[in-house]
């Protein structure tokens, strides 16, 4: 069976699809991942075989020019259109030599992630099922009667109908308790961490008070290094004396500063390594680094900037795992106040393990691997009888 995964050039979303497509290499199944340019080397890092299309989009251009365009304010949801047009620049980017790719390559099962529009069309135009694969929270659900008619130009270049932007089937990480209810088929997958191809973290000591990792994804660095928080309030808990792992990017280092005594700084290592060695977690609200805090049975503090942030943050307050503040609110006072809650054994500990519970109990991937290539059968067996 051949398996064609394809993202669009943005790391965090790569990495969602790593342990599904490794699961796929491990059942003797091929495996190709394509994406724009910029990708290729990490894709590469991640194990796993590149094929480039398209050309790349200034998307972290465009991100800065609507999302941050009134400082400080917590976004909306209801800037989703624009957000859809850089999605749509992407898609355009990609999408005619994605279906030459894939009509070369003939694969069983095109999997895409959420926002790689240029995937269902590329599908469609070879005729093989398209499905989709959740990073976090289904955010583009109520974007989805949007999505027909902004990829249509598209399919009408490659000369089919505007295909359902959702897929067949949809893989979903997420707990039960954090899913968006919609109305379509959802294969649910075990969330096993996968924060990048970075080097082990060294071992974290045995820490004799409560230990919070302090952590902001990759993201928010890139648009303004002034929403990249990390080293105000690694130093505001280090002063409460709290005992503070800051976990960055290389790239990031010289964005933290100096920081007082009881704050590790560690450096490219895989967040699945240094949060379980922690009490509770403060972000920005990716989903990566949410569903990794959530694995590990911990609660975190929220201060997300970007719209997709908000989302998340917003699930995890109403399944009680957590708190949220904007950033205007996460001052050094509050910041401390609501850690030094979620760090004690009380409700927030409490429904992150029920969440904790609920992820473990999802099939693993190597068992979504079954199922998806028994979609790929009923879908031959179809065509041929056709």
């Amino acid at each position: 069976m051949r398996v064609l995964f394809t993202t669009w050039a943005w790391p965090s979303h790569l990495y969602a699809m790593v342990p599904l497509a490794r699961a796929f290499q491990a059942a003797g199944h091929e495996v190709l991942v394509a994406s724009q340019p910029a990708l290729r080397v990490e894709i590469g890092h991640c194990g796993l075989p590149a094929a480039v299309v398209g050309t790349d989009v200034d998307a972290v251009g465009m991100v800065r020019g609507y999302v941050l365009s009134s400082a400080g304010a917590q976004p909306r949801a209801g800037r989703g259109p624009r957000a859809l047009q850089m999605l749509l620049a992407n898609a355009e980017s990609m999408v005619d030599e994605l279906a030459e790719l894939a009509a070369r390559w003939r694969p069983d099962v095109l999997v895409f992630e959420p926002t790689a529009l240029a995937g269902p069309i590329a599908a469609a135009a070879v005729g093989v099922p398209a499905v989709r694969h959740l990073y976090g929270t289904d955010l583009l659900l109520r974007a989805r009667p949007l999505l027909p008619e902004l990829v249509a130009p598209l399919a009408a270049r490659l000369g089919v109908a505007p295909p359902d932007a959702f897929g067949v089937s949809t893989i979903d990480p997420t707990p039960a308790s954090l899913q968006v209810p919609g109305d379509y088929e959802r294969l649910p997958m075990r969330y096993d961490p996968f924060n990048g191809p970075g080097a082990s973290a060294a071992p974290l000591p045995a820490a004799d008070r409560p230990r919070v990792c302090v952590t902001w994804g990759h993201t928010m660095a890139r648009l303004a290094p002034e929403h990249f928080l990390v080293g105000g309030i690694a130093a505001a808990l280090a002063g409460a004396g709290i005992q503070v792992v800051a976990a960055v990017a290389a790239a990031q280092r010289g964005l933290v500063g100096d920081v007082p005594d009881g704050v590790r700084i560690v450096v490219d290592a895989p967040l699945r390594q240094v949060v379980p060695h922690c009490d509770a977690v403060v972000a920005h609200g990716g989903a990566g680094t949410l569903l990794t805090t959530l694995r590990a049975g911990l609660p975190s503090l929220l201060v997300p900037q970007l719209p997709d942030h908000a989302g998340h943050a917003g699930r995890l307050l109403a399944a009680g795992a957590g708190e949220v503040l904007t950033r205007d609110e996460a001052t050094p006072e509050r910041v401390v106040a609501e850690v030094g809650r979620l760090v004690t054994d009380g409700p927030h500990r409490a429904a992150a393990r029920r969440l904790q519970a609920e992820m473990r109990a999802q099939p693993a991937p190597a068992e979504v691997v079954g199922a998806l290539r028994r979609l790929a059968a009923r879908r031959s067996a179809f065509v041929a009888d056709r």
